[in-house]
């Protein structure tokens, strides 16, 4: 017979739908949480606590300088969790039905500039060789479609649709997708298949974008590519994919793209998700607006 822990696994996997990784993270948490009380309170389970022993793992957390954002994401576990067992009737009261997440501190992501994306495609103009020819497509196919980190690293090649000049996207919770690619890249994208079909020795053939020993990339190593690219032109602290994702963003909704538009693009569920992006574009309009109007002169 299953364990609560495994029977929760099964859900998160096969009826949410959420990656391996997320539902690893979730898992990990619970742990914790389990660990916890058995120290703390001499529980073997926590299927049957009360909010106090959870409330009592938040101030530990604190009091270990665990951030705001981390001890978020560990209540959502537990919130996910014994949601998981009133739904499955193997508790009757939920201990986190009251629970309110920790205040965080708005913070404002700062895209890169069309003139950052200028400058570093300039650079990158003439790539040589199958490394530098991908590096760049990875970087155009990001700042031209604002698709997320897992979805261009899960990017299949029969994904790729040239003749259509559209890519299909498996994003959040296997949801599919259609984005348009720009005639600009094109050319870049043959080149890079034609440099993908010398490698000497391909294991991940069913994916776009691969290593040069033919492997599908890792998370770690996308974000260093494209940290060291954006290094070269940009003196931003953060420079990661979700930054080139929200440039994507705020480039399109500056240049007089509708949000809903913008909201289907970036494969988001609600309209709330997307309006985080126009805070930047607020910002633009302010500035042409002060610099046109005739009573600010």
């Amino acid at each position: 017979m299953k364990t609560n822990k495994e029977s929760f696994k099964d859900y998160l996997l096969l009826e949410k739908k959420y990656s391996p990784h997320t539902v690893q993270a979730y898992l990990k948490d619970v742990e914790a949480f389990e660990v916890f009380v058995k120290e703390e309170f001499e529980q073997d389970s926590i299927d049957l606590v009360n909010y106090g022993q959870v409330r009592s793992w938040i101030v530990a957390l604190v009091d270990q300088n665990v951030s705001n954002v981390t001890v978020n994401r560990k209540m959502a576990s537990l919130k996910a969790f014994y949601k998981f067992l009133l739904k499955s009737k193997q508790i009757e009261v939920n201990p986190m039905l009251k629970h309110k997440s920790l205040k965080m501190p708005k913070v404002v992501q700062v895209p890169f500039s069309e003139k950052e994306l200028s400058d570093l495609l300039t650079e990158m103009e003439l790539p040589v060789g199958f490394e530098e020819i991908r590096d760049k497509l990875i970087v155009e196919m990001f700042y031209v479609t604002g698709m997320r980190r897992a979805e261009l690293i899960h990017l299949m090649i029969k994904n790729v649709d040239l003749s259509s000049g559209v890519v299909k996207v498996l994003g959040k919770r296997n949801k599919e997708r259609i984005v348009p690619i720009l005639p600009i890249i094109t050319d870049q994208i043959r080149l890079y298949i034609k440099e993908r079909e010398d490698l000497s020795d391909v294991v991940d053939s069913d994916y776009f974008f691969l290593s040069k020993k033919g492997l599908k990339l890792s998370e770690s190593f996308v974000y260093r590519l494209i940290n060291s690219y954006f290094s070269r032109v940009s003196e931003k602290v953060k420079k990661s994919p979700h930054v080139l994702r929200h440039t994507f963003a705020t480039h399109l909704l500056n240049n007089g793209a509708d949000l809903n538009s913008v909201k289907e693009l970036l494969g988001h569920s609600s309209l709330a998700s997307t309006q985080v992006y126009t805070h930047n574009s607020l910002a633009e309009l302010k500035k042409v607006y002060k610099g046109a109007h005739p009573r600010n002169k």
